[in-house]
């Protein structure tokens, strides 16, 4: 565990909404739940979408994610439970278990399979697209493997109870996270409560934020209760500088995120986002001429 510093908010930010996500599925029949859909990637500038996925019934994810392609962005994958081989076409190979985290910047354009190295037990994670500014989005392919051991953790203990944090991406109190990425400046964390546990995160009021329970629940002081399984976005209040989490009475788990938005076009079709449409055509073009890495 690393050392914390102490972090004191003055005006918290409150909570615009909830959303429920879609239950869908994805691959070869992967069930999962949508949690940020397309019509929230400009709300979440430049979070694109998260998928949450959990299941104990091995039909629900033994297929996995055979062969496709990306282009403009990048993909966090998240392992709660389980045992997931990533391979791509830029000669990456990795596999990612318990508490791990694969980074793939897919940029100009990469094909990838995500195979799953179970056929029984819990599997359980995210995955999170992360948008690439103009700039980035033809740059060259990158991939990184994070062990579970690896990303930075933190604990807090206050009056209520303590929290673990783990830091995948950014800093919080103090503690830098296994990535960091200069333009959008992504926090993502994850977040372990005791019963009524506190935890405050600094953000600057530009950047959007959203907040997902996926155990127990959270409470803030104006009232607003978040059950397992819902996203809270964070209200841009000006003059906010932060965000202030309680668990309820049970112990709880929530991924905190927030990022700087690009306030850049975004146009998608499918695995490919890009600008504009012009710029898609030329991915599928690509695509299909196999000039992806």
């Amino acid at each position: 565990m690393s050392t914390v510093a102490t972090t004191l908010l003055n005006q918290p930010r409150e909570v615009e909404r909830l959303v429920a996500g879609q239950p869908t599925s994805d691959g070869a029949g992967v069930k999962l739940n949508r949690v940020l859909t397309n019509n929230l990637q400009r709300r979440l500038d430049p979070f694109l979408m998260l998928d949450a996925f959990g299941t104990d019934n091995p039909d629900d994810y033994i297929a996995g994610f055979p062969d496709h392609p990306h282009r403009g962005f990048e993909t966090i994958t998240y392992m709660l439970n389980g045992r997931m081989r990533h391979r791509d076409s830029a000669g990456n190979e990795g596999l990612i278990s318990d508490g791990g985290v694969q980074w793939m910047t897919a940029g100009r354009g990469v094909i990838h399979s995500e195979t799953p190295e179970q056929n029984e037990g819990r599997m359980a994670g995210f995955q999170l697209w992360l948008n690439l500014p103009a700039k980035d989005k033809l740059r060259a392919p990158w991939y990184r493997d994070v062990a579970g051991h690896e990303v930075p953790e933190f604990e807090l203990n206050g009056e209520t109870g303590g929290v673990k944090t783990r830091v995948i991406a950014g800093a919080s109190h103090g503690v830098a996270g296994a990535v960091q990425r200069e333009t959008t400046e992504p926090l993502y964390l994850d977040l372990h409560f005791a019963p009524g546990a506190r935890f405050e995160q600094l953000l600057p009021p530009e950047f959007n934020a959203f907040v997902y329970v996926y155990e127990g629940g959270l409470k803030f002081e104006t009232g607003c209760q978040v059950p397992s399984g819902r996203m809270a976005i964070l209200a841009n209040t000006p003059g906010s500088d932060g965000v202030r989490l309680q668990a309820g009475d049970a112990p709880t788990r929530a991924l905190l995120i927030a990022g700087k938005p690009l306030g850049e076009p975004i146009a998608q079709y499918g695995p490919f986002v890009m600008n504009t449409e012009a710029e898609l055509v030329q991915a599928v073009r690509d695509f299909q001429a196999g000039r992806l890495a």
